[in-house]
């Protein structure tokens, strides 16, 4: 793309508003920010789109998201499942209720109905709501973690789950052969809504989701019983989630839930943290703080669109807050559930535990131990929800579980999504369960780890920024691949897994076979003593990222082989 040609287009023609125009014209001498804003498209890609706000071919703007929005109609209109309609919703971020109605109007003047929450509303709710209402698709206005610079447009199909392939790369070709922005369909309001293909959703569904989760709860009496003394700090993060958090936790018994007050209401700038993400311990601060006031036991926060969760229990031992990674915060709730319906008889013989290629081997562990069927898929919730899919579909599997490691997990079938509400709801369930054995959830934790072993995980992201970093990125994948590696550190490589290539090659004989996965941009190394290593770029920010995971003999022990770990693989990666 000529992005100076391009810059040029969008100043002067009428397609574009005096508003983008004035923000353009402000640039105009600052070429490397023309460079980043009209090097390419913001790409309509497999998650959707997620981009820095802003005028620009490669920002989140009304020209981007109508773009989008158009595409999507005309695939639907394709399919011919237009009266089915689509369900919409947002989270706080900035310009987030603008692109929704947006959305929900371009939809409209295609001739499909919608359904806009009044409000912002979590992803797993619009997940649910997608399933509840038929619809034909679902669309969440968000940018998940990221900062607040940047919003977000992800895309649900029927089943109440991110589009999956070929799907996915359908409608991201219908939304390529939109030319001209001059393509995009318009209504006004009062014409959609006297139509009737503008219809707003709202408290009927809170009740109709949250209704669902209370009967997922497996120990309603001692949650009752305990609900009274234990103590729940919990943040939304400026977010979505305590549109229903606390009203939940309330109505299955908890007494005592604190929610920070400087992060309750919902804010795009994100005034208090600079990264609204609970996988970082700097978005705890406030909450931590809070907990230690009032004694807390469990400490909660959720990123904006709370479809995931971060976690610190108190160790009553030592007095310290203690964090949880989210295979840890997973795995937690995995084992609480899964022993319970196991003692309850009603853990299904033909159940599956779901888990990703990066998230830990503890998860085959816990699947082994209570006869479940554990599915590895590749990295994004959306692969999950497809197992679940096929199961529903071939009446074959029961789900019981799934999560993966980027702080997100789902404890029921009623959605197609990571839930970070039904997260919240669980782990205060299990806090209740092991306060009731004399136990804390820290105790519970480190009940597991002598049960089956001590896995311990990492994760690193580089960034690499702009269109030089995504070059980068590419060079170091394309080094990584045709590189042979035999030794990682301390370790041997075992087997060295290409799933771009479908390629699993045995490094001690050679023997070559297939992965059995979609292909993706990720390469595997299976490592001695049950550890890996994983590297993959990041789908929707500018980052390469790196796993890893190790088995160790003690806490300490683990710690510091993930610790050596992680030098060497950065130390290969650059």
């Amino acid at each position: 793309m000529d992005y100076l040609k391009e810059y040029k287009k969008w100043c002067e023609s009428p397609e574009f508003d005096e508003e983008t125009k004035k923000e353009l014209l402000a640039i105009k001498d600052d070429e490397k920010e023309i460079e980043d804003r009209f090097y390419q498209e913001l790409e309509f890609g497999t998650a959707g789109l997620r981009g820095v706000i802003g005028a620009g071919t490669n920002r989140m703007n009304k020209y981007t998201v109508g773009k989008a929005t158009q595409g999507l109609a005309n695939y639907i209109l394709e399919q011919g499942t237009q009266d089915k309609g689509v369900a919409i919703s947002y989270d706080s971020r900035r310009m987030s209720k603008e692109f929704s109605l947006q959305t929900a109007l371009i939809l409209n003047a295609n001739g499909i109905k919608t359904y806009l929450f009044e409000n912002l509303r979590p992803v797993p709710e619009l997940s649910f709501a997608v399933r509840n209402l038929g619809c034909t698709a679902g669309v969440m206005i968000t940018a998940s973690h990221n900062p607040p610079k940047y919003n977000g447009y992800k895309v649900y199909w029927d089943d109440g789950s991110q589009i999956v392939a070929p799907r996915d790369k359908d409608i991201i070709n219908k939304v390529r052969d939109v030319q001209s922005y001059s393509e995009i369909r318009e209504i006004s309001k009062e014409e959609a809504e006297k139509s009737g293909l503008f219809n707003i959703i709202g408290t009927d569904m809170d009740n109709k989701y949250l209704g669902i989760l209370k009967s997922k709860v497996l120990n309603p009496d001692i949650v009752e019983k305990e609900g009274k003394d234990i103590k729940i700090v919990y943040t939304p993060l400026h977010g979505t989630g305590n549109t229903v958090a606390e009203r939940l936790l309330n109505e299955i018994g908890l007494k005592n839930v604190y929610v920070v007050p400087e992060q309750k209401d919902p804010d795009g700038n994100f005034p208090t943290v600079s990264y609204p993400n609970p996988e970082d311990k700097k978005a705890f601060k406030l909450a931590l703080e809070l907990a230690e006031k009032v004694d807390a036991d469990v400490v909660l926060a959720t990123d904006p669109d709370a479809d995931r969760l971060g976690i610190f229990a108190k160790d009553t031992k030592s007095g310290q807050y203690m964090e949880y990674t989210g295979n840890m915060s997973a795995l937690l709730i995995a084992e609480y559930r899964i022993s319970q319906m196991k003692e309850k008889g009603i853990l299904p013989s033909d159940g599956m535990f779901i888990t990703t290629v990066v998230s830990s081997e503890l998860a085959k562990a816990i699947a082994k131990n209570y006869n479940l069927e554990c599915i590895e898929v590749l990295t994004g919730f959306k692969n999950i929800g497809a197992v679940m899919k096929k199961a529903e579909e071939n009446k074959d599997k029961t789900y019981v579980f799934g999560f993966e490691e980027s702080y997100g997990c789902l404890i029921g079938d009623y959605a197609r999504d990571k839930d970070g509400i039904a997260a919240v709801m669980a782990l205060c369930e299990a806090a209740c369960y092991y306060k009731s054995k004399g136990k804390t959830l820290w105790d519970a934790m480190i009940d597991i780890y002598e049960k089956y072993g001590y896995y311990k995980e990492a994760q690193v992201s580089i960034v690499m920024e702009g269109a030089e970093g995504a070059q980068k990125i590419k060079d170091m994948m394309t080094n990584m691949r045709n590189t042979p590696i035999e030794r990682i550190g301390d370790y041997k490589v075992l087997t060295f897994k290409d799933i771009d290539k479908d390629i699993v090659k045995n490094i001690e004989t050679g023997e070559i076979t297939k992965t059995g996965l979609p292909q993706s941009n990720v390469l595997y190394y299976e490592l001695e003593d049950n550890s890996w290593c994983c590297v993959r770029p990041s789908g929707t920010e500018p980052k390469i990222k790196l796993y890893m995971g190790v088995k160790g003999n003690s806490g300490e022990d683990a710690c510091n082989k993930l610790e050596k770990l992680k030098e060497d693989m950065i130390d290969i990666v650059k």
